[in-house]
């Protein structure tokens, strides 16, 4: 069974699931750092640039977002400025100043802006409302074709025409009543949206998504979760409120943690995001992986370890893809990564075992909300794959670029800074006859200055001149300064 942890304060929401006792998803929001993605905005169109099939958008956000081509929905009623159908080409739809309605699907990321998106949805709890859309869909993973059936006729029985809705998860043995319900509260809000949309000027934002806690409970929560776990009096109050009002069925779940120790440790888990980030992760068998978030991908290496596992080389190589692929999609899930994923298995001979281990990865992703796609392991060995990148990863939420080493992980080697100091010494040395330098250094360069002190003693006697050694514990590493007397 599973449980949703929910710890609040005024300043950050934590939000964990957790399948088995063990964390599967873990989400954090805070004010400064709240999220875009499902936020409908009224945006203005800045410039079209059919070069790159994309046009970019003011929704007033710092940098401005961007639609593509294939984003645009061609239906007129989706632009403000004209009812008419859209030409065939989507773009051509649009002209700079042009106020249009659009929903974010991806937040900016580095450089980049938002994405966006003119086919609007509307999620619910067990439904999604498309409002341009005049279409049924129903969760792939819903796999009883009986129930897909059933689901679908009656969503198309209580459908307004001309409607789009795509039938979720957690609808799975929903009856009528319910699905009712949720239908008639989405398309309400799909005319509050409208409504306000007319009367405001772009660039505004005219529906905002709801924060972490609101959206897990509406979006993880299915058959396989029998509690909700808050820790925080008014907050529980204001789901209890949130629950009643729209999923009243849900309120038996919801439950408040009186504890005096952290909700998550209580429950055996300890949030350390050094851990939770680690570039090594162990396995059970004493093998581990490697995972390195790359800018344009994320490498994935798996390496046996200490498991030795039986005489056939073979066999210990399967068992240890095995495991790995099973914890490589609870870590997708886990830092949320996405976009280019590479995986590099350990090479197995057998097509039959490569087969199995893909197998386990892609049966290990089937509750991770996010798509995902996949190819077959290479001759290589690789296996490259994609996964939804909707929100930041947890790589963005809790780390930033080193202000030593500027992102780049590495700094220069202590043995190359003192080198660099003896050249710049050894380039200036027939200005310094007679003369005392006062060199300063950090201290973590002074172990190899006094186990090469002699040449530092050489470039002294060739120039003639006599140098003093002082530590500046206020350096950065690669730093030294030269005092000339």
């Amino acid at each position: 069974m599973a449980k949703l942890l929910i710890s609040y304060s005024p300043f950050e929401i934590r939000v964990g699931l957790l399948e088995d006792d063990t964390l599967v998803e873990y989400a954090v929001e805070r004010p400064k750092d709240k999220g875009v993605v499902g936020n409908i905005y009224k945006g203005r169109v800045v410039r079209v640039v059919p070069g790159i099939n994309s046009a970019f958008i003011d929704i007033g956000l710092e940098r401005t977002a961007f639609l593509f081509s294939e984003d645009v929905f061609p239906k007129g009623e989706i632009l403000w400025d004209k009812g008419e159908p859209a030409p065939p080409s989507p773009l051509k739809s649009l002209r700079e100043g042009q106020e249009i309605l659009v929903q974010v699907v991806k937040e900016p990321l580095g450089t980049k802006g938002a994405r966006l998106t003119t086919n609007l949805t509307i999620p619910g709890h067990y439904l999604v409302y498309l409002p341009l859309l005049d279409r049924i869909g129903v969760s792939r993973k819903i796999k009883d074709e009986a129930e897909r059936a059933r689901l679908k006729e009656l969503v198309q029985n209580l459908r307004p025409p001309n409607s789009g809705w795509i039938i979720r998860t957690a609808a799975e043995g929903a009856d009528e009543e319910v699905l009712k319900e949720e239908m008639e509260f989405l398309l309400c809000l799909w005319e509050n949206i409208k409504e306000k949309a007319k009367r405001a000027k772009a660039p505004a934002l005219v529906y905002e998504e709801l924060n972490i806690a609101f959206r897990a409970i509406r979006d993880l929560f299915n058959r396989d979760v029998n509690l909700i776990l808050v820790d925080d009096a008014e907050f529980f109050k204001e789901l209890q409120d949130f629950l009643g009002k729209y999923y009243p069925r849900l309120l038996e779940y919801l439950k408040l943690y009186e504890g005096s120790e952290d909700i998550f440790s209580a429950h055996g888990v300890n949030i350390d995001v050094k851990k939770l980030l680690s570039r090594k992760v162990w396995l059970k068998s004493g093998g581990f992986i490697i995972i390195e978030p790359c800018e344009a991908l994320t490498a994935i290496d798996v390496n046996t370890g200490r498991f030795v596992g039986d005489k056939d080389l073979e066999d210990t190589v399967f068992k240890i893809n095995l495991e790995a692929a099973q914890e490589i999609a609870r870590e997708l899930r886990l830092r949320n990564i996405g976009g280019l994923i590479v995986i590099d298995f350990i090479d197995m001979d057998l097509e039959e075992h490569k087969e199995k281990v893909v197998e386990t990865l892609i049966n290990a992703l089937r509750k991770d909300k996010a798509k995902n796609s996949y190819l077959p392991i290479s001759p290589l060995g690789l296996l490259e794959m994609t996964r939804e990148r909707r929100r930041d990863s947890l790589y963005e939420l809790f780390l930033e670029p080193c202000p030593l080493c500027h992102g780049e992980g590495k700094i220069k080697s202590k043995r190359t800074v003192y080198y660099e100091l003896l050249r710049r010494l050894y380039r200036i040395g027939k200005h310094l006859k007679n003369k005392t330098v006062i060199i300063e250094i950090s201290p973590y360069i002074s172990e190899v200055v006094s186990e090469e002190i002699n040449f530092l003693e050489e470039i002294e006697k060739k120039f003639g001149f006599k140098s003093q050694l002082k530590i500046n514990r206020e350096l950065n590493p690669w730093e030294y300064k030269f005092h000339i007397q």
